[in-house]
């Protein structure tokens, strides 16, 4: 309680109802406002609120959910952590998931390239941007030169310059470049203030137009057929999406300490999430 109480209010604990910083600490965790008499608990309002576990436990899955490189299944959460239920760590992994957006955080910049990709199984029909039955996934790529910057992906209902246009708003800063295969829908972009800058497949290098988005699709498709077996239902991928964007965008860091805080400062951040409002007919 007291290393939380230390990462929510770094410069000291101020009241939750009138901010006042007039408090005296009851216990470890709890403190009461001078001002309003307003007794307050680290936890509250957070993803920690109302846990029935002890909070080391909550410390142990999350240590274990940044330490694993290729990500964690429910089981595997499971038993590294003795839980009795199945569904006990299965509704913390996807609270985590919850906490690994941070509100607020900056869009891609610069040049970025740009692609769709579609997940789902086989299905008869038009294949490509037409195809039915697919869940399509915008993926959006950070291009520093010599190596891939931070990425974005965002489900789209389709491949239309409309769902295009507004996904990408939430993406990327309007003043990018944004490089496309060549696909009309992205020509749309110019009218929010972006450049294009596309790139057919016939003039591109060893064929691929965007091959820094194709070589996070295939990471995604990996890691989604690795870890979770491909068994990710459509209600809850934007979740798997948020995790693997997690991953992906702090591949660098050497330091597992620092995941872990940044996990603990996010979800000190996400408000409380019920056991009931999560779907538990999903695998992972």
């Amino acid at each position: 309680m007291e290393y939380l109480a230390t990462v929510r209010w770094p410069n000291g604990y101020s009241c939750l109802r009138c901010e006042s910083t007039e408090v005296t600490k009851i216990r470890s965790g709890y403190y009461r406002c001078h001002k309003c008499r307003y007794r307050g608990s680290v936890i509250y309002g957070t993803l920690f609120q109302n846990t029935r576990k002890p909070l080391q436990f909550w410390f142990q899955a999350i240590w274990y959910v940044v330490s694993q490189k290729n990500g964690v299944s429910a089981l595997g959460l499971q038993k590294a952590l003795g839980l009795g239920s199945y569904h006990t760590a299965w509704e913390w992994l996807h609270k985590l998931r919850r906490a690994m957006v941070r509100s607020g955080r900056d869009r891609l910049s610069g040049l970025v390239e740009m692609d769709e990709i579609f997940i789902g199984g086989v299905h008869a029909g038009k294949r490509g941007r037409g195809s039915k039955g697919k869940i399509i996934v915008l993926i959006a790529v950070e291009d520093m030169g010599k190596r891939i910057g931070r990425i974005r992906l965002s489900i789209i209902p389709d491949a239309s310059s409309k769902s295009i246009a507004e996904a990408t708003l939430q993406m990327v800063e309007p003043g990018s470049t944004i490089r496309s295969d060549g696909w009309s829908a992205y020509n749309a972009l110019t009218k929010f203030g972006y450049i294009s800058a596309p790139v057919t497949h016939a003039a591109a290098e060893n064929g691929d137009a965007t091959p820094l988005a194709h070589r996070v699709a295939s990471l995604l498709k990996r890691w989604w057929l690795g870890t979770h077996q491909g068994a990710i239902s459509p209600e809850h991928l934007p979740y798997y999406l948020d995790e693997f964007t997690f991953r992906f965008n702090r591949r660098a860091s050497k330091s597992r300490g620092k995941l872990f805080y940044r996990l603990i400062e996010q979800a000190l951040q996400t408000a409380p999430i019920e056991g009931k409002m999560l779907n538990t007919t999903s695998s992972g």
